[in-house]
């Protein structure tokens, strides 16, 4: 319920609007009710700017091991850290066969304009790194094996 009170020329109003059901309204101006169906605008969704990153300079060719490669089962016995969102990878701080332990930064993926470091969560050896910088992932794609 809303009271107004306004003026058209000298002469003033006063309404009460009362919102029904079904866009509907009940306007009360002076004493008499109306019922009135209201149309309602849709916001417009604000643009959105997309920043497309530089093209990389040239740099030496990417040997067939480090390209990632199509998905694979997982080693046996391995565990694997997933991207807990979607995102870019913007950096791969782990190495094949690095000790890790729970809490060590594995990759640092951007998401929402904002860093997000992925961490180990057990204890183990790198085995597998399955992503490399500039590679977009999804939200459960596999990014590190640790076994």
């Amino acid at each position: 319920m809303k009271d107004i009170k306004f003026k058209i020329g000298d002469k003033k109003y006063e309404a009460n609007v009362v919102e029904k059901e079904d866009g509907k309204v009940e306007v009360t101006v002076n004493g008499k009710a109306y019922t009135v169906e209201v149309e309602r605008e849709t916001p417009k969704a604000k643009p959105v700017k997309v920043q497309v990153p530089a093209a990389p300079k040239a740099a030496a060719p990417v040997s067939a091991a480090a390209a990632p490669a199509a998905p694979q089962a997982p080693t046996a016995g391995a565990k694997t850290v997933n991207a807990p969102l979607p995102g870019n990878i913007v950096k791969v701080t782990a190495t094949v066969g690095q000790a890790v332990k729970p809490g060590d930064v594995l990759v640092i993926m951007e998401a929402m304009k904002m860093e997000n470091n992925i961490v180990a969560e057990s204890e183990g050896s790198v085995s597998r790194i399955l992503v490399q910088v500039g590679q977009t992932v999804q939200s459960g794609d596999a990014l590190v094996e640790i076994a």
